[in-house]
This record gives C-alpha cells, structure tokens and sequence, in this order.
C-alpha cells in the first residue's frame, strides 16, 4: 500500500514511517527539513521523502496516495493551522474515496467522567496550559469541521492524555472517552500510536469518525 505521511519527521510521524516501512509498505515521508528527512532516509533507507512545506502541496504531489496521514504539528501560537490544514487536504479530495486521510488529533477533544464534559474544558481551567492550550482548542475545532465531512474518505484518532515517545504496548481502544489502563494512567506512546494506526489502516473499521487508543501496559 502506498502511504504518505505529512509532518514525517516528527515523533508521531517518525514513529508512523518505521512502523509502515516495517510492514513493508511503500512510504512517502514529507516535511519541510532537508536535514532531518536526510537523517530519517538514512534509518530508514526503504522510503521516498519529499522536501515541502504542507500548504504548498498541491493534489498532484498526493493523489497517487492510498492513505495519508496528517501527522502535522504547529507551535502554540500558530495552533490554527491545524484546522487550516485538515480543510486543505479535505478540499482537495473532495468526493474523492482515495486517498484515504488520517487525522491525528488531541486528547481534548475526548469525554471525561460521568457527565462527558471535554478534557479541554479541564485543561482550560489550569492557567500552567495557557501557554500551550491553542493546541487542544484547535484540534477540538479540527475534529469538529472533520465531522462535518460527507463526502470525503476520512478517519481520525486521538491520543490519551498523555501522548509521548516511546515503544509500542498493548493496545487499548475507545471511540470518544478518555482511556485509562488497569493502573489509572492515561498514556499513548508514540510507538502504540503507529502501531494502531498501521492496523487501521490494514484492517479498517472506522470509517468518516474519531476514535482514541491508549497504551494497554
């Protein structure tokens, strides 16, 4: 399967090219470092790289995908560039069932306790976020357009509260609630993400929704 993944050398996305490139898929890393997608090519010598920046992509760079991951990511102060760039790609593919496109968003967008209010809401409350909360916000607002999307091949996912590096675990699965292993914690590795995601994408069985995996150990 041909695979493209956007923000390619990033920790999820890095992750996201072992893992396809270890199922012997065929790979496309883009991202807009020359020095890092050199270095990701030398780890991974399977895998073709584009140099570009995501909003200079255009339909002939990406069409020849059968699935593209989204694993961009923006600093705080220019949070909105997620939403900008999920509505890019999706108007690109308007009415289009190929490629598939793979939204990797935040865990704010999940429920929480017995009345499901958004974490966001809980992290909005803590002024030591106020310096990174943009994010969340926006991801939130991401997923929010996304599913308002018909007509598009799309699926999203969410990470657990804690989204990190690290090798892959057992897998722990949900659709909108925030996930909990059997010893209270709410953690994602970088590792488990690829891992569920290549699964996904394998084996799918979500289709135009959001659902958010966890670290199982």
């Amino acid at each position: 399967m041909k695979i493209t993944v956007i923000g390619a050398t990033g920790m999820a996305g890095s992750a996201i090219v072992s893992e396809a490139a270890k199922r012997g898929h065929d790979v496309t890393a883009i991202a807009r470092s020359a020095e890092k997608l050199v270095d990701l090519k030398t780890k991974i010598p399977s895998i073709q790289t584009l140099l570009k920046d995501a909003f200079a992509l255009t339909k002939n760079d990406l069409s020849n995908s059968d699935v593209l991951i989204d694993a961009f990511a923006s600093s705080p102060d220019k949070a909105y560039l997620h939403v900008d760039l999920a509505a890019k790609l999706i108007a690109l593919f308007r009415q289009s069932s190929q490629p598939r496109l793979f939204f990797i968003l935040g865990a704010g967008s999940l429920h929480i306790s017995e009345d499901h209010h958004l974490v966001v809401k809980d992290m909005e409350k803590d002024p030591q976020n106020d310096s990174f909360i943009s994010v969340p916000q926006n991801q939130l607002k991401e997923l929010q357009f996304l599913q308002n999307v018909d007509d598009v091949n799309w699926v999203a996912v969410s990470p657990a509260a804690s989204f990190h590096a690290g090798a892959a675990t057992a897998i722990l699965k949900g659709k909108d609630d925030l996930l909990f292993n059997q010893a209270g914690q709410s953690e994602t590795s970088s590792g488990t993400m690829a891992k569920a995601i290549l699964d996904e994408i394998e084996h799918e069985n979500y289709h135009q929704t959001r659902f958010t995996i966890a670290d199982g150990d």
